[in-house]
């Protein structure tokens, strides 16, 4: 209660700040393996057949699925910000490595430990800005960090396209420098988590009262001292609880399935969906502008910046709307703009109306309201389970959508694409991804959880908690004159 009464102040800026500019390094190494796909299969690299890149970026999901899956569970026993430091290193080190890797199987391997460094941090990030964040807040500050991902990726694929030109560095040496150079800006993603705080919340069951109510009151007097504030309002309500180790995980399945199961449904829908078409579609464009439109590998940045610039202003713009619309109504319009105009897209690029510029600003047009929907998914995930195993569970769910929708997206695509039939294409890949997102936008407009402007543990209420005891609104003062006894 005193995290979410707080006003909105620089110390928050900086929260936002610190956490947005890892997904900048994250998204940014990302972009890069996105881009040279193309260019990893020309016989001066590592001569990747097309569905070897595909199956290189299902091994990287892959990766992800296991980091969200056994680190999500250690940032609910050891701290958030301590596995964010973690997959930022395991992120940092993977992509540096990946500049060196020799044939397929290595190029695999590096990507795959890439990807455990990123899945950490989808559970450990999400968990902690909302932790963060003031209620009436939360949802603007959880879309500007996850959408910072994609700022990350228009630096990425600009890189490419100086570094992938043959006339800037060799063919042999473009591609090892993208990662190498990617990898060493990551990890000085490091120096600025000393301006994250742990969350309180998380000390308070793991740590006790003792250290938790001390960060809380560093943060007020810091928050006091910036905004020159006399006093702060007042908390409304308290929770008491039973403070204990680290819960069991074999509890996941209770929570899950018992207490849950309409949240759980709704929220695996959404990540599977969002998984098929953005691990479908980004991963793979650039085969599609070289096999299809015939444009030169060091070239394909160009477009995906495109890509990249509607992901980024999506959720920047919208966020505010997740907020004061509502969740429930937000992902659920975004979702079903999304599968519409990606099917009415894809059929124009199957009949061949479509030149590589056009498809890129129908793309992006979709991607604005596909990452706004994702990460309004994202957002949501990390409010609707309890706090004790919220990182553990936004792990899983997270991990089982990737299992679902996404891991098999890019070889999937990548086959498709290697066939040369748009159709085909079309049919297998793209009308598929825009069903799944139309039926998620549906599905989440009637079962839902509106748990916008609610403080996180009355939308879920932690599993140790005892009572809660709500603060006597003071007493109103009556009109008119006051009458002797």
């Amino acid at each position: 209660a005193r995290m979410d009464r707080l006003p909105w102040s620089r110390w928050h800026w900086l929260v936002v700040f610190s956490l947005g500019i890892t997904w900048v390094f994250n998204g940014l190494g990302i972009a890069v393996a996105a881009a040279i796909n193309s260019d990893l299969t020309q016989s001066q690299t590592l001569n990747l057949s097309i569905l070897q890149a595909g199956y290189a970026a299902t091994i990287y999901l892959f990766g992800t699925l296991l980091g969200a899956l056994f680190l999500g569970y250690m940032a609910d026993g050891f701290g958030r910000k301590r596995l964010i430091l973690i997959g930022v290193a395991v992120f940092a080190g993977g992509t540096l490595a990946t500049a060196f890797s020799w044939n397929f199987w290595s190029f695999a391997l590096f990507r795959a430990i890439t990807g455990i460094g990123v899945g950490a941090q989808y559970a450990a990030i999400n968990s902690l800005i909302n932790e963060l964040a003031p209620t009436r807040s939360r949802g603007w500050a959880n879309l500007m960090v996850n959408g910072s991902y994609w700022a990350g990726a228009i630096i990425g694929v600009a890189s490419t396209i100086a570094l992938m030109n043959p006339s800037v560095l060799p063919l042999v040496l473009g591609w090892r420098v993208s990662f190498a150079v990617a990898g060493v800006l990551a990890f000085s993603v490091i120096l600025l988590q000393r301006y994250v705080p742990e969350s309180p919340r998380w000390l308070m069951i793991r740590r006790g009262p003792g250290p938790a109510g001390a960060a809380v009151g560093r943060i007020e007097q810091r928050i006091r001292q910036e905004e020159d504030l006399r006093e702060l309002p007042r908390p409304a309500g308290a929770l008491v609880l039973r403070p204990e180790g680290q819960l069991d995980p074999a509890m996941i399945p209770a929570i899950l399935f018992r207490m849950y199961p309409r949240r759980t449904s709704v929220a695996f829908i959404l990540m599977a969906a969002q998984a098929f078409l953005f691990n479908g579609i980004f991963f793979t464009y650039a085969l599609v502008l070289s096999s299809f439109y015939g444009v030169a590998f060091y070239n394909v940045g160009i477009y995906l910046a495109g890509l990249a610039v509607g992901s980024l202003v999506g959720p920047w713009l919208l966020a505010s709307y997740f907020d004061s619309a509502g969740r429930r109504l937000m992902i659920g319009i975004t979702y079903v703009a999304a599968g519409i105009l990606l099917g009415i897209t894809g059929y124009l690029f199957s009949i061949g109306v479509l030149n590589p510029v056009t498809q890129t600003i129908a793309w992006a047009i979709i991607l604005f309201f596909a990452s706004a929907g994702a990460s309004g998914a994202y957002l949501s995930l990390s409010e609707l389970f309890p706090l004790e195993l919220r990182s553990t569970l936004v792990g899983v769910l997270y991990a089982v959508g990737i299992a679902a929708g996404g891991l098999a997206a890019p070889a999937l695509f990548a086959g498709l694409i290697e066939a040369g039939s748009s159709s085909q294409l079309f049919y297998g890949g793209y009308l598929v991804a825009a069903i799944l997102m139309v039926i998620g936008g549906l599905v989440e407009l009637p079962f839902g959880e509106d748990a916008e402007r609610r403080p996180l543990e009355s939308v879920a209420r932690p599993l140790l908690a005892e009572t809660v005891r709500e603060q006597p609104a003071p007493p109103r003062r009556k009109k008119g004159r006051r009458r002797a006894a």
